[in-house]
């Protein structure tokens, strides 16, 4: 199969998830350290599964985001609130188009490497609270992609419609551990158990019948 793809991996269950789903097809994974609470946790993790798979990796540094845009994924991570993404206080975690942003740097790589595919791992369960992660944002996007490139790159969402359970289950069926997977907000040494990420992530292996063994706070 011709390795015609770049992937946004951030290192969390998603993105890992699809890397390893369609690692045959990806000549590129591209991480963004746009300042976040956890960007030095996980980052590292999406290098070091590129890397296992043979698939180059780079990390894109994106500061202004930590400069000029408000979430409290950038405020540190007493910002971070607790509780369930079906939450309103999780709205605080949205970093403004923070997807569209990524994409059209990883659009316009793939077309300076003439590949014509970005993979993204949004999915369903991003829907109510991040907008950028909406079907019709991607359709958009993947529209603009295709019209605003020489090579027609298209923006490949497979996980849009189903949910973090759903990708976990892909997951253990492609044998990934998700202890080298990092999901929690606050960025600290260990998982802290409580935000949207940790509570979502604990519910999504639980669902899929995989053992947790991710350390966490409480």
């Amino acid at each position: 199969m011709k390795k015609n793809s770049v992937i946004i991996v951030s290192g969390g269950m998603d993105s890992i998830t699809l890397l390893y789903d369609h690692k045959d097809e990806i000549a590129l994974g591209i991480s963004f350290d746009y300042g976040s609470n956890h960007n030095a946790r996980e980052i590292p993790f999406a290098k070091m599964h590129c890397e296992r798979l043979g698939i180059k990796h780079i990390t894109i540094n994106l500061d202004f985001m930590h400069q000029y845009f408000k979430s409290s994924l950038l405020d540190g991570a007493d910002a971070i609130p607790e509780g369930h993404y079906a939450d309103d206080n999780m709205k605080s975690t949205v970093v403004p188009f923070r997807n569209g942003i990524m994409l059209s740097i990883a659009i316009g790589i793939a077309e300076s490497n003439n590949l014509d595919q970005v993979f993204i791992a949004n999915h369903g369960g991003d829907h109510t609270i991040y907008p950028d992660c909406r079907p019709e944002f991607i359709k958009a996007i993947d529209s603009a992609a295709n019209a605003g490139t020489y090579n027609n790159v298209k923006v490949i969402a497979p996980y849009t419609q189903i949910t973090k359970s759903d990708i976990a289950r892909i997951g253990k069926k492609l044998g990934i551990d998700y202890t080298e997977t990092w999901s929690c907000y606050k960025g600290g040494e260990i998982h802290c158990g409580k935000c949207g990420t940790c509570v979502e992530r604990k519910e999504a292996l639980a669902e899929a019948g995989i053992e947790d063994r991710t350390i966490y706070e409480e």
